[in-house]
């Protein structure tokens, strides 16, 4: 038999992805979260396990539970669950989404190496700037080597921005010896 989270991930996945485009990865959370628990009531409960009611039938049921005030698209979402029947599943779902909001709203780390020590300002301006452009917070690590003669080296993850004089200085042998 196949495990729930095994059957949940998909839908976890879609709801999240159409959440991000959306802009509402908040109201989609509190969506799931409240299906999870409607799904989990006895009286829901014998509606999605009656082999004579259809999909829509399925669907209508929890979607009356949920009430007007759900985010665009989580009635759809429910009804494609019902057609599948993983309603049962909304509770696996809504942990998972709940796992790769998490990891979305997780901070950034970013490990400053500069040649020499760097003021508080433009700590701070490096912060806000990669704050944009990564769209996390910031969690800045700096560190000094002296090496690097001068400027600095950002890593953050797989990016890496090499500002230091001594990475100049490679590229320029490099571009040299072509």
């Amino acid at each position: 038999m196949i495990e729930p989270t095994t059957l949940a991930r998909p839908y976890a996945r879609a709801a999240f992805q159409h959440a991000v485009d959306s802009g509402a990865v908040d109201s989609w959370y509190g969506a799931l979260q409240a299906l999870a628990v409607v799904v989990a009531e006895p009286m829901v409960g014998e509606v999605l396990d009656d082999p004579a009611s259809t999909a829509l039938q399925r669907a209508n049921t929890v979607s009356a539970v949920l009430g007007d005030d759900m985010p665009p698209g989580v009635a759809q979402f429910v009804a494609v669950m019902a057609e599948n029947h993983r309603l049962k599943l909304a509770a696996e779902v809504a942990l998972l989404f709940a796992e790769l909001k998490s990891a979305l709203d997780a901070a950034a780390k970013v490990t400053v190496t500069s040649a020499f020590d760097v003021p508080d300002a433009t700590l701070e301006q490096l912060s806000a700037t990669l704050t944009t452009k990564l769209g996390k917070t910031v969690d800045m690590t700096v560190e000094k080597d002296p090496s690097l003669i001068g400027g600095a080296i950002i890593r953050a993850g797989d990016m890496v921005i090499d500002g230091s004089v001594r990475g100049r200085l490679h590229k320029l042998a490099t571009t040299l010896k072509s």
